[in-house]
């Protein structure tokens, strides 16, 4: 099998003159037919397909065959069984529980050339742009509506809120709804539980229109077992590792792709370009790298094999995700690959031509559970756990960063991002507001799943989804309005993002376990002199007076206060501005005194009488 620049052209159901041409690859099988609604699911006269001996592709012209009609491979295993498939390279599908692929050809006429050539003006400048990140599941953000019900409702709340991209969860099919599309079976084909394929390009298209990002959740590191689908195809171990020690995942009941085949690299490769060809995606997130990386993931002593060497490392995923990672960048410069890598592999943000992974992000799960685990303690408690708190910082500039408060954190019994903040529910509320503040100033690019910008109370089902009416309630408002602000002032000061991978470009002024207190400054460019400060105090009582180090005497701007009446607060501050003066303390030029409410974040804004201000180098 040869490898091509658009896999899904030469694999899949083709609508052409006359009918549909077919092709699969299915090389242990002994015939291949394609059944479907053109002929009646009539085995006697379902349609035979020719061999390639070469590629082990099975190719031919079904007559009648057309638009929206259902079909399955009828595949003579090696074992001589006959078993109805689905398509590996289906383009739509029946809805869920139901299997058949559909045929379908798309006819949407994309209206976002602008914002895709502005894309490509920004390639390899993601990291000194805003970037913060809504992560969506479409099916439960409102219950019952469809991609196009959704293509205005989200784009107008997301683009109302100030994020700059939207995540969606894996919208790629998959037959238990339950798994929100970690299970796939579907790698070509979008849930159709919302729709046909082109209902979600049209909602792609929308928020694309109102300058929103799009990223797709994408899964290639197993897949279910159901026999109908990817699983032993044409009778054998496939498209998954045929030792069981490699091809087998202990955690998920899954199956494993034998990534070190090249068909199989080119199935996925072919699936992740496919979602940003065909459906304009600006990014793709790549779902459980750990667990592709290591040979040993979740599994005890002889339960796996080591490598070549003797190593614990997977080389063939590895060379799988160096091989992604630079096809997507050369192929459409400005897209994202972004990794949720857990197991602090090194140099998985650093180009693959050297020796890194060569992905442009990297979810920084140690800023997510050091941050969490401190603020679930009571206040009164946190001073003997200050560490969680500072830990970040030793390690917040070893890769490009993503800080994500995600899906991961509101399941499971882990309860809402509310509901992990002490207290009852006014100080949850306050702890939550600080807590997105200063995640919104700490070093990394931002992302929050759905329902933490207004303080959702329950733990998240995709069953139930999100309680909208809550969301009119005072405190509820206070809290989106916080997030709209955050987003404001994040895009408003490029001292936020300018210099995020940079470790010069930050500096920690204050770290005071006694009193749960933190501070930093962020320094935008070297020649523009601003900076941000950010105070946080995350004791249960007012810091009045404190005094803190600052990076040069003169005016800060109060420009964010979560503690503010207007978003539910005491309204404590500092009269909107704090004036530094030449008094020297802690090592920095100048000092001030500043006013936290009790478990409040504030920023500070300032900027430099000289033109090259103080961002150190």
């Amino acid at each position: 099998m040869t490898a091509g620049p658009r896999y899904w052209d030469r694999f899949g159901a083709h609508p052409e003159p006359g009918g549909t041409r077919f092709a699969v690859w299915a090389p242990n099988a002994q015939r291949v037919q394609v059944a479907g609604d053109f002929n009646g699911w009539d085995p006697n006269r379902a349609t035979e397909l020719s061999r390639d001996d070469w590629t082990g592709c099975w190719h031919g012209h079904a007559e009648g065959a057309g638009q929206w009609d259902r079909y399955k491979y009828r595949v003579q295993c090696a074992d001589g069984v006959w078993r109805l498939k689905a398509d590996p390279v289906a383009f739509h599908t029946e809805t869920p529980p139901a299997g058949a692929s559909r045929i379908f050809a798309s006819s949407h006429l994309w209206q976002d050339a602008d914002w895709l050539k502005a894309r490509g003006k920004a390639a390899g400048e993601h990291a000194s742009l805003p970037m913060s990140v809504y992560e969506v599941h479409l099916p439960s953000w409102r219950r019952g509506r469809s991609y196009r019900d959704l293509a205005s409702e989200l784009a107008d709340y997301v683009h109302r809120h100030g994020f700059t991209h939207v995540e969606f969860l894996p919208v790629m099919e998959h037959p238990f709804g339950g798994s929100w599309g970690y299970q796939t079976t579907g790698f070509f084909a979008p849930t159709s539980r919302l729709g046909h394929p082109d209902d979600l390009r049209y909602l792609v298209d929308q928020l694309h229109q109102a300058q929103i990002g799009v990223l797709f959740d994408w899964v290639p590191a197993h897949f279910p077992r159901d026999w109908w689908a990817l699983a032993r195809f044409d009778g054998t171990a496939l498209y998954e590792h045929p030792d069981p020690r490699r091809g087998e995942h202990p955690d998920w009941g899954s199956l494993i792709f034998d990534f070190g085949r090249h068909e199989v690299r080119e199935f996925l490769i072919g699936s992740a370009l496919y979602w940003i060809e065909e459906f304009h995606a600006d990014g793709i997130r790549v779902d459980a790298v750990s667990s592709m990386l290591h040979l040993d993931y979740s599994r005890g002593p002889g339960q796996w094999e080591p490598n070549v060497h003797g190593g614990t490392e997977n080389l063939e995923a590895t060379a799988l995700l160096r091989s992604l990672n630079e096809q997507i960048h050369a192929r459409h410069p400005g897209v994202l690959t972004i990794a949720e890598e857990s197991a602090a592999w090194p140099g998985v943000t650093r180009p693959a031509a050297d020796g890194g992974l060569g992905f442009d992000l990297k979810w920084n799960m140690g800023w997510m559970n050091d941050t969490l685990r401190y603020v679930e303690r009571d206040p009164v408690h946190r001073s003997h756990h200050h560490s969680d708190l500072t830990q970040p910082s030793t390690y917040a500039f070893s890769e490009h960063y993503l800080l994500p408060l995600s899906h991961d954190e509101v399941v499971h019994g882990k309860g809402s991002l509310a509901g992990k903040q002490p207290g009852r529910w006014q100080q949850q509320a306050g702890g939550l507001r600080g807590l997105l503040a200063y995640q919104w100033a700490f070093p990394g690019k931002k992302l929050l799943f759905m329902g933490g910008e207004f303080g959702h109370r329950a733990e998240w089902s995709a069953d139930h989804g999100l309680d909208w009416p809550d969301a009119d309630e005072a405190e509820h408002r206070g809290l989106a309005r916080l997030m709209t602000d955050a987003n404001a002032r994040y895009r408003e000061h490029p001292a936020l993002w300018t210099r995020d991978a940079d470790p010069h470009a930050t500096r920690w002024l204050a770290s005071d376990a006694d009193a749960n207190l933190l501070a930093f400054a962020r320094f935008g460019r070297y020649d523009d002199g601003t900076a941000l400060v950010c105070v946080a105090n995350f004791s249960g009582v007012q810091a009045r007076d404190y005094r803190l180090g600052m990076p040069w005497p003169g005016p800060w701007r109060e420009v964010l206060n979560s503690d503010a009446a207007v978003y539910g607060g005491s309204g404590v501050g500092n009269l909107g501005t704090v004036v530094a003066t030449a008094e020297p303390w802690s090592g920095e030029a100048a000092s001030a005194r500043v006013t936290v409410g009790a478990g409040t974040v504030v920023w500070l804004a300032g900027r430099h009488p000289s033109p090259a201000g103080d961002g150190r180098s």
